[in-house]
């Protein structure tokens, strides 16, 4: 693969605090190598405002490895930027040409409140996980992991459910701010799996109940969220979190 350098402006937001109605600033940054992550390039370009005595941008970052999805990101118009299946920080400087302009913002979500510059608040995912995306388990000696048979095609589905990160960039693409396809990730993951049968009733009532106080919107089904997932979570999982949450709606108790 071919390696080059290339100089670019970046229009970047500034936001002080949640209260500051927040403005985007434009940097110009030069010899930035097509191998280095986007986050990399941010790295030098807040180096050079120490430098100068300025105030670096603020951005949340924690493992670069695709695991957390803590790098959240709005990146010309994108969740994580061009590349599909793909987080901020695997995300590299070769998906961009010399001479770019790129928009750099945090996501736009009344339940993701702007901490500072790039930095949203994602604690409201925190919050509907405690509210029920948890099982009951014993908590002794580890049990053999072929104790409990499971079906192949309920495990993979299981596995592909719990990949989500919960990184937020559902709600960010969403137009109507729906934490749905993160809410059925995790409903969907436990109602799978037999460990997770005890609470099945009461985790997508209490999952949804505290989706909806936090604030976020409605699915309408556009399928933006898939769309702009970096683990590519299966709309599907929404299908079955609906079918879950009637189902726990035809008895009297949880």
């Amino acid at each position: 693969m071919e390696h080059y350098t290339m100089n670019l402006t970046l229009k970047v937001w500034r936001q002080k605090n949640k209260k500051d109605n927040g403005h985007f600033e434009t940097y110009s940054v030069s010899g930035i190598s097509s191998e280095m992550s986007f986050l990399e390039m941010f790295d030098v370009l807040n180096e050079r405002l120490v430098v100068e005595g300025k105030e670096p941008i603020a951005f949340d970052h924690d493992c670069r490895e695709g695991i957390c999805g803590m790098c959240s990101m709005y990146i010309n118009g994108r969740p994580h930027g061009p590349w599909e299946g793909t987080t901020t920080c695997q995300l590299h400087m070769r998906a961009f040409k010399d001479g770019d302009t790129i928009v750099v913002e945090p996501w736009r979500a009344n339940a993701f409140p702007v901490v500072k510059d790039l930095v949203v608040d994602r604690s409201a995912f925190d919050r509907i996980i405690q509210a029920g995306g948890f099982i009951s388990v014993n908590t002794g000696n580890a049990v053999d992991a072929n104790a409990i048979p499971i079906e192949k095609d309920k495990a993979d589905t299981a596995f592909a459910a719990a990949a989500c990160i919960g990184c937020g960039a559902c709600v960010a693409a969403c137009k109507n701010s729906s934490a749905l396809l993160f809410v059925s990730a995790k409903v969907s993951h436990l109602a799978l799996l037999p460990q997770g049968d005890p609470e099945r009733k009461a985790r997508v009532v209490d999952m949804i109940a505290q989706m909806d106080k936090e604030g976020f919107g409605s699915c309408t089904s556009t399928g933006a969220c898939e769309a702009v997932c970096p683990k590519e979570i299966s709309i599907t999982n929404i299908a079955r979190l609906n079918a879950e949450y009637a189902r726990a709606g035809l008895t009297t108790d949880k």
